[in-house]
């Protein structure tokens, strides 16, 4: 048993006569290892990604709800009376009347 750790320690499993098994087992493994580094990278950046959208999606929705907001209180009639006034125009002093129109047969 202790030999056998030693004979690891010391590489000489690398080295014996059987040594191009072991040397493809090696390689095999490596690569496995380089491509699984590679692919977790690709996915952290993925989720960096996500992140930075999900961030971007927020800051729009805000500036759509402050659009909207100031819309709406451009749309009132408060603000269009007063904005038309600097042209001269006002609102009617007198009601609207309703027309009724009566079909004959």
């Amino acid at each position: 048993m202790k030999e056998g750790i030693y004979n690891i320690l010391k590489g000489k499993f690398l080295f014996s006569d059987d040594a191009m098994k072991n040397w493809r087992v090696i390689l095999f493994l490596s690569f496995l290892a380089i491509i699984m580094i590679g692919s977790s990278h690709r996915a952290d950046k993925k989720v960096h990604y996500i992140a930075q959208l999900n961030a971007e999606v927020k800051e729009l929705h805000s500036e759509f709800v402050d659009t909207r907001l100031e819309a709406r209180r451009l749309k009132m009639e408060s603000v269009v009376t007063r904005k038309v006034e600097k042209l001269g125009l006002a609102p009617s002093l007198t009601p609207p009347k309703k027309i009724k129109v009566v079909e004959t047969p």
